[in-house]
């Protein structure tokens, strides 16, 4: 066992990059669950805004305005999810008990609450705020790992980072100050730079990468924190749909469409963690790359939270507007965020077990066959059909599972 920078480090001599003290627990810090409670914030902020573009479409020209709406939201959506998901890789790497992390850790909680008060208005006049919190919570991450840590491969990766995030942070200012088209261009380039650069190990010409094979890190605590993060948007969908129903009040659509509401967010709930929700932890420790599992399990949660946003927002709409005609745009938001969820989950599985279950398929093509006959129904109709049909997803996962033993985790990696 190795310790160095104050017992900032847990590792062997294997040359593997990072790790932390298994004298400390597993489990999240205090300060970690804080840190998260900005998201729940941030999330509401994303699901407002998206709510804005598709409340006010009327016409012809609905899908005008919702197909740019939805893609800036989505924008919005990554760059909170790369500052989350940075803070919760480096505690999961390092001692969260020491103070340079704890730094860290406080820097990016104070930068999400700035990008989500910026979130309605990060394309015009919060455009610099948003970008100055951002850009100095990844830039000051590396920045003080490279300051504190002393073994070279984990400084040399930091400083590949530092690299990296430094290249495109004049992407986000410029992004910042031109007008909105090119701003979601700009920052789109500069978020597929920084994405990719994760994903292949920070490459930087003349300086190598890190493959996730070489990284180590605790895989119980990481596997906990997206778990907490799932579970954070979930619990966004309950406070979007408890404000529009509150908003509105005690009439009878409304009042069905919240217990709709209600109902679908306990089955995304249920279809999460039976049973690869469970075994996360599991997976990644009988895995010979736990790093890998953490990279792909990283995405799977990307697309799951984005479809669960997705799906608070039709709450929003379908609560505000139960019955008459609705615009396809809102269609495909009640519908598509639990197809969204479900392809996530679908993915999430093959992390954990290696393959994917057929339920996943048939509950995909429940959802997409009755979109034509939706698309000229009223939008409770559209929540009621997907609640029925995650109500059978969930009842076969129970049914499958029924008399025999869990199945163990069996990651492909």
């Amino acid at each position: 066992m190795r310790t160095s920078a104050g017992g900032l480090i847990m590792g062997t001599s294997n040359g593997t990059e990072g790790g932390r003290f298994e004298a400390h627990s597993h489990r999240p810090t205090f300060l970690e669950l804080f840190f998260d409670l900005v998201f729940v914030f941030a999330l509401t902020r994303i699901s407002a805004r998206a709510f804005e573009d598709l409340a006010l479409e009327t016409g012809g020209a609905e899908f005008q305005r919702a197909v740019p709406g939805a893609a800036r939201s989505f924008l919005l959506l990554l760059a909170l999810y790369a500052v989350w998901q940075g803070t919760a890789w480096t505690t999961s790497r390092y001692n969260p008990y020491q103070p340079a992390i704890q730094v860290i850790v406080l820097i990016a909680m104070v930068g999400s609450m700035v990008m989500g008060v910026a979130i309605p208005r990060a394309f015009t006049t919060g455009g610099l705020a948003f970008t100055f919190a951002y850009v100095t919570v990844q830039i000051s991450r590396p920045l003080i790992l490279f300051l504190v840590l002393r073994h070279r491969p984990q400084r040399f990766l930091k400083l590949r980072m530092l690299v990296c995030f430094t290249c495109t942070a004049p992407l986000w200012f410029v992004g910042a100050y031109v007008d909105r088209p090119f701003t979601a261009v700009l920052w789109s380039i500069a978020l597929i730079i920084e994405y990719s650069a994760a994903r292949f190990g920070w490459p930087v010409p003349g300086m190598g990468r890190s493959p996730s094979s070489r990284w180590d890190i605790a895989g119980a605590h990481l596997a906990e924190r997206y778990q907490q993060f799932f579970l954070i948007s979930l619990g966004e969908t309950i406070l979007v749909a408890g404000f529009a129903y509150s908003a509105i009040g005690f009439q009878p659509g409304p009042t069905v469409a919240f217990a709709v509401a209600l109902a679908t967010s306990m089955l995304l709930w249920r279809i999460y963690f039976h049973r690869a929700g469970q075994v996360l932890a599991e997976a990644v420790a009988v895995s010979r790359q736990p790093a890998r599992i953490g990279q792909s399990a990283a995405e799977s949660h990307l697309v799951m939270v984005a479809g669960v946003v997705a799906t608070a927002i039709g709450y929003e709409l379908v609560i505000a507007h139960p019955s008459g005609p609705a615009p396809a745009s809102w269609i495909v938001v009640v519908v598509g965020g639990p197809v969204l969820f479900v392809l996530g989950r679908a993915r999430f599985e093959h992390d954990v077990f290696g393959r994917v279950s057929r339920a996943r398929i048939v509950t995909l093509l429940a959802l997409a066959l009755p979109v034509p006959v939706l698309l000229t129904s009223p939008a409770l109709a559209s929540a009621i059909t997907v609640l029925v049909i995650l109500l059978g997803a969930a009842v076969a996962d129970a049914l499958r599972s029924r008399g025999v033993p869990p199945e163990a985790a069996a990651p492909p990696f």
